[in-house]
């Protein structure tokens, strides 16, 4: 049984012009279209707050209940690099959401849930002073 995929040198010609045409767009899009940047920075007068961008947000708010919090969420980096060496079991086929895995998959889907609950906090219930206020 062989442990290689079959391929055949036709298939990456349409890749290769997907590619060129695909970076030649985004080319002629940040030409045409501006960036949509803020006034410079100015260090005496900080925005009340001063979130950081939506994707790093859920560590500003995770570090706002305790510092030591950042020290969780670098142990949780730490583990998720090294899942795909977590199941020592070999599979005999690939196939998405095997029972023996079922375990990861909840631990993964439970963190990208709370990721995710931590990021909508952060953008849309903290106010003034970071303090939680309604959206609504």
């Amino acid at each position: 049984m062989s442990r290689y995929v079959s391929t055949s040198p036709h298939f990456f010609r349409p890749v290769r012009r997907a590619f060129w045409a695909g970076l030649a767009v985004l080319l002629v899009m940040a030409a045409l279209i501006p960036a949509p940047l803020e006034i410079a920075a100015d260090p005496a007068h900080p925005p009340n707050p001063a979130k950081s961008a939506w994707f790093l947000l859920w560590i500003q708010e995770l570090v706002s209940y305790d510092t030591l919090a950042l020290y969780f969420a670098l142990a949780l980096a730490g583990l998720l690099v090294f899942l795909p060496w977590l199941p020592l079991r070999t599979a005999e086929s690939a196939a998405w959401f095997q029972r023996g895995h079922r375990p990861l998959g909840v631990f993964v889907l439970l963190v990208c849930l709370g990721l995710l609950a931590l990021t909508v906090t952060g953008l849309f219930f903290r106010g003034i002073d970071w303090r939680l206020v309604s959206p609504f």
